[in-house]
């Protein structure tokens, strides 16, 4: 049973005697409510409010209301290593803490099965512990953090992989260093972006970094590579290009006084492509600086 407690419940006498084996009691005429101080009891006997009838006297005794109908209240008697007993009516009723109470408390404390949290908003979130062998520990870091789940999608900060034992350090919280074993990774499936071009004149655009531009056309093509001033290409910047049509594929910077390119083609400030399908690569180096490699004449 889940146990009810308030902190403004009114104490109370009983309307009539009861004998020691009644289950239920009544309290005097409209006070029902203010016993109860605002806790609900849920249908179907699962919650419990713990009251004293004659309490502080020989005749004390521990009952658990788990249902209440205006002034009539449903009980279980002898609780807390009390007796039941029969009591008269005028006795004194009270909602009370017990060491039954504070023993449950320190029981459930640890361990628990699961712990429910309410949103800050709405809704609740459950904890709830796995059926193991033994005893486990799960350490949480010392920092402000969200904690990263399996089938959730997380960005993850300042973590390591660790490849002498194939463990991942950092993956619980996103800014703890955690080592995890016995995970396996799985890498993604890489693609290339493609750029199709059948023109004859086609200049990098930002957008192209990474991907792969495919020139199609009868005649020769013409590949521009702009300054860093008209497109601020990060250093380090790949672009890949295919010559797939019949037409040589000729790269050069787009103002060769400021931007410099390099390759072992025959002229090196403008090298081609050898034939239809060969491929080149086109290295940004430094800030007006690429560089080409590749199947080029």
């Amino acid at each position: 049973m889940t146990r009810k407690f308030s902190s403004i419940s009114v104490a109370t006498t009983l309307a009539s005697g009861i004998s020691n084996s009644a289950t239920t009691m009544t309290v005097a005429t409209g006070t029902g409510t203010a016993l109860m101080g605002g806790v609900t009891l849920a249908a179907g006997n699962v919650d419990q409010f713990t009251v004293a009838i004659d309490p502080d006297t020989i005749n004390e005794e521990i009952v658990f209301v788990t249902a209440v109908a205006s002034d009539t209240l449903t009980v279980v008697r002898g609780r807390a290593g009390s007796s039941a007993i029969a009591h008269t009516g005028g006795a004194a009723v009270k909602h009370v803490l017990t060491s039954d109470d504070l023993t449950a408390f320190t029981t459930a404390i640890s361990p628990v099965t699961s712990v429910g949290f309410a949103g800050s908003t709405s809704g609740t979130t459950t904890v709830q512990a796995t059926a193991i062998a033994g005893t486990t520990t799960l350490t949480l870091p010392a920092a402000t953090d969200t904690v990263v789940a399996r089938a959730t999608t997380d960005t993850l900060t300042n973590k390591t992989i660790n490849s002498s034992n194939n463990t991942l350090v950092g993956i619980v919280t996103p800014t703890s260093t955690d080592t995890l074993t016995n995970k396996t990774l799985t890498a993604p499936v890489a693609t290339v972006a493609l750029n199709a071009q059948t023109g004859t004149t086609y200049t990098f655009v930002l957008s192209d970094a990474s991907k792969f531009v495919t020139c199609s056309n009868a005649s020769a093509i013409a590949v521009s590579i702009p300054t860093n001033a008209s497109v601020a290409f990060p250093t380090g910047t790949v672009i890949n290009v295919q010559q797939i049509g019949a037409g040589q594929v000729t790269i050069a910077a787009a103002t060769p006084g400021t931007t410099t390119v390099t390759s072992a083609g025959i002229t090196s400030a403008t090298p081609k492509t050898r034939a239809q399908y060969s491929a080149v690569t086109c290295i940004k180096t430094g800030t007006d600086t690429w560089t080409v490699v590749g199947d080029i004449v």
